[in-house]
């Protein structure tokens, strides 16, 4: 039997971004639109997607209150950003916060964050969004190349951005869960380093937004209640209350998995970042998201209010960032945040979601093992 909805206010209450910046919760995420490209021979990209659709999708969201737009230099290799400036200068600037993620990108240099390539992929990316200044940079990964050999720098270059006005606000990715004990349950070795790289970094950088990826599969999933964790182990929302800094949550759909739009014969082009997704894949979250159609539907818009609401409820006070490819969907997603999932319904997606997370960690586990049981080394032996 369906669950009915709880009606809620037209708008969930804004959510703060930087001091003094109260932002709709849900923001647009623009990798959709940027269409296939890779980077270092890696799939950054997504399905081709008309250019005048592209833009009206950005436009419907904004129409729909939509403030904060999140893009990279590497979505398109600068097309979604040039079809985000199209948006842009259809609307008033002050209305919009524009989230830029660099460093994935460093041309032929030895390092994205040199002081060179800092500034440089500023310029180009204010260029090709024509604005004036980013309102976020944040900084996609925490490589400053050997014993941090480009940290100084790209410290310098961050604080001279800021002090120009090309930049408002610095961001910093950060794991889904700081282990900072011991004995820390479900964690690794890595998770402690992960960790221990994330804090070292904070204090070094001082950022004002943290943005994490958000989706059943990130383990360990965020509970969402501090007072489940066990000892040594700090979800970054309450790691950020601290701290006194924003957040931002991207990938609340899981790269469009958690809509249940993908089947078996799903077919990603090459430069699509979903290439990677296997059948297996596939059929374990089809599975997984039959309690889910039963419940509140099964339209891919369904899964989709299911997912974002949950998201929502689940990064108090965060930015979330869906992506959007037409306008169909940007309304969907906006409109979907007139319905809020009750108490028994928000139990109910975060068992799914777990038992889902736990099928798909042990079927990785399962294929590592098979991957060394037939490496030509166990042949050998």
């Amino acid at each position: 039997m369906r669950a009915s909805p709880v009606v809620t206010a037209s708008h969930m209450p804004r959510r703060r971004l930087i001091a003094g910046w109260d932002e709709h919760p849900l923001g647009v995420g623009c990798r959709p639109i940027g269409g296939p490209s890779t980077n270092e021979g890696a799939a950054v990209g997504w399905a081709p997607v008309a250019d005048d659709i592209a833009v009206e999708a950005l436009l419907s969201a904004q129409a729909e209150g939509a403030t904060v737009f999140d893009t990279s230099d590497i979505y398109g290799m600068g097309h979604a950003q040039r079809l985000l400036g199209r948006m842009l200068a259809q609307v008033p600037r002050k209305k919009v916060r524009i989230s830029c993620t660099l460093g994935a990108f460093k041309g032929t240099g030895l390092s994205p964050y040199s002081s060179l390539n800092l500034h440089g992929q500023v310029e180009q990316s204010l260029e090709n969004l024509g604005v004036d200044y980013l309102d976020v940079l944040t900084l996609t990964h925490t490589d400053f190349g050997p014993r941090d050999r480009y940290l100084e720098d790209a410290q310098e270059t961050l604080q001279a951005l800021r002090d120009q006005g090309d930049v408002k606000a610095i961001g910093l990715r950060a794991p889904c869960r700081l282990v900072t004990g011991s004995t820390a349950r479900q964690s690794s070795s890595r998770d402690h380093e992960n960790a221990a790289r994330f804090a070292y970094l904070f204090q070094r950088i001082g950022p004002d937004v943290i943005s994490m990826s958000i989706n059943p599969w990130d383990r360990p999933f965020l509970s969402g209640n501090a007072a489940e964790d066990s000892e040594g182990e700090e979800d970054i929302f309450s790691f950020a209350h601290r701290h006194g800094v924003a957040t931002m949550a991207y990938k609340p759909l899981g790269q469009g998995l958690l809509t249940g739009k993908y089947g078996p014969g799903s077919v990603f082009l090459p430069g699509d970042v979903r290439s990677s997704i296997t059948t297996r894949t596939l059929d374990i979250v089809h599975k997984h998201l039959l309690p889910l159609r039963e419940r509140f539907g099964a339209e891919p818009q369904d899964l989709a209010r299911v997912a974002l609401g949950y998201c929502l409820r689940l990064c108090p006070n965060s930015i979330v960032l869906a992506g959007v490819s037409n306008p169909q969907q940007a309304l969907a997603n906006c409109q979907g945040l007139n319905t809020e999932l009750s108490d028994a319904d928000y139990d109910f997606v975060g068992a799914v979601y777990a038992s889902l997370r736990e099928e798909l960690y042990c079927s990785e586990q399962l294929s590592r093992l098979s991957a060394l049981r037939t490496s030509p080394l166990d042949q050998m032996t």
